[in-house]
């Protein structure tokens, strides 16, 4: 080992030391010091050796709220460093990351602070899937169910199994015609990302546990056809609405959807939270523009003033030439 790494690994042990006598407050506040000294002549190893083996002794200790104010700040020395995401830099905050009490506030801030970094100088805007799947991952085993959803539609191919089985999970403790709305949870984010991959797994796993905890109890009838075999459940119209947008979506057959939609346009129009996502899988797949959402104020000043009404997307659509006439245009006031 050089002097140098000597150095750190002394500085390390020292703090760490301070942690083993109870000290944690000295431990954080002297970390801090150090940690700056180096970040400030861009030696960002020791910066980073330094934060990262203190964080850990303190999460370890039970001491979250110190433990994550040195994880925020190596993530942050991070970013001053322009590190890019690699297998070492994410492994070492993802072993902080498991070290978290679930209860401790600062974690939802690391998580944040990762992701953020990650889209930064990594080459996923929505930050890398792998710090989404493994933050999605330990949210689902703690049956947080919204912080895993939205952590395991931008995660890796695994990802596509846990966010099934805690969809199904959290359906068990529903009524038996519900099984659609917690399979759309995850269908339908999985196509809006473009994951049309994941959308099939998921559905495949819902409903292959579905079939095996409630045999002959739902009447499944498996159909097929030249092109594709598929299994109806003839009391969950909406879960087989599910499969059959799926294999749409493959087809990628603008009639079918249509004819899709109009024979389950009356159960669909209860799902109320599966619209706006419906429209947008329609736009996406099938090249169905999504309706113009009428404004009701912006659609009478434009009657006022002689155009028509404005489109929901403020797109740049040539405005309403005034007519001749003694009276407004009303083409707008739909």
């Amino acid at each position: 080992m050089s002097a140098k790494g000597d150095k750190i690994e002394k500085i390390i042990a020292r703090l760490q030391a301070r942690i083993s006598e109870g000290q944690f407050y000295e431990a954080q506040q002297q970390t801090r010091v150090v940690a700056a000294r180096y970040t400030k002549a861009s030696n960002w190893d020791a910066a980073i050796d330094i934060l990262y083996n203190v964080a850990q002794s303190l999460l370890k200790a039970g001491q979250g709220g110190s433990g994550g104010d040195l994880c925020v700040l190596l993530v942050d020395t991070y970013k001053q460093a322009e590190l890019k995401p690699d297998s070492a830099s994410k492994n070492k905050l993802l072993t902080c990351l498991r070290l978290f009490d679930s209860e401790e506030p600062t974690r939802k801030k690391y998580i944040g602070e990762m992701l953020s970094w990650s889209s930064k100088y990594g080459e996923y805007p929505a930050g890398d899937p792998e710090l989404h799947h493994v933050a999605g991952s330990l949210y689902a085993e703690e049956h947080e169910a919204y912080d895993a959803e939205r952590h395991l539609i931008l995660g890796t191919k695994d990802s596509a199994e846990v966010l099934a089985r805690l969809e199904y999970e959290w359906f068990k403790e529903d009524e038996a015609h519900t099984a659609a709305l917690y399979a759309g949870r995850a269908v339908l984010p999985y196509l809006l990302t473009g994951n049309v991959r994941a959308a099939n797994t998921c559905y495949r796993i819902f409903t292959s546990a579905l079939n095996q905890d409630k045999q002959g109890q739902l009447g499944v009838q498996d159909v097929s056809s030249n092109s594709a075999d598929i299994r109806v459940y003839p009391s969950i119209p909406l879960l087989n609405f599910l499969g059959l947008l799926l294999l749409a979506v493959q087809r990628g057959s603008a009639d079918l959807y249509k004819q899709l939609y109009t024979k389950y346009a009356t159960l669909l129009g209860e799902v109320e939270a599966w619209q706006e996502s419906l429209e947008m899988i329609a736009e996406m797949y099938f090249g169905i523009q999504r309706p113009r959402q009428s404004n009701p104020l912006m659609d009478m000043m434009s009657g006022f003033f002689g155009g028509g009404g404005a489109p929901a997307s403020g797109g740049a659509r040539r405005p309403a030439v005034k007519a001749p006439t003694p009276m407004p245009a009303a083409e707008g006031l739909d």
